[in-house]
């Protein structure tokens, strides 16, 4: 089955704030960068910077919720793992109109795809929690 645009613009996001983590370029480059890099993919790139944007933003807060549901500091959590989770906690936070079963599963697997092998538990266990704060009557 082909991904959907909508997927393919969480794949990009999650790779944009994995790189944007790791060099801490300003976020309008980063952005500019990977719209230019994926020019000839077909993605939701509405929503792709809505997700980069959302999470460069919002990371302070969104690295509060994170750190009460994590065993070790967040210096410590895999980039990519943290990368996967702080889209989907702005997504559940934000993009309510996503089903929350959707994010979890998306974030699940991207942590399959990019992430180390086990990952995709430690990302569900994170986003599970979460959930319970953001969407209590889904």
């Amino acid at each position: 089955m082909k991904p959907t645009p909508r997927r393919k613009a969480r794949e990009i996001a999650v790779q944009a704030v994995y790189s944007w983590q790791l060099t801490n370029n300003d976020i309008s480059e980063v952005e500019a960068n990977f719209l230019a890099d994926n020019a000839k993919r077909r993605f939701d790139t509405e929503y792709f910077s809505l997700l980069l944007r959302g999470v460069a933003t919002n990371v302070n807060d969104i690295d509060d919720i994170i750190r009460p549901l994590v065993d070790r500091p967040l210096a410590d959590v895999d980039h990519v793992e943290k990368a996967i989770i702080r889209v989907g906690i702005f997504e559940l936070r934000d993009c309510k109109e996503v089903p929350y079963k959707v994010v979890i599963n998306e974030a699940i697997e991207l942590a399959k795809a990019f992430a180390a092998d086990d990952s995709h538990k430690f990302v569900n266990g994170v986003l599970d929690k979460v959930v319970k704060t953001f969407r209590p009557d889904e």
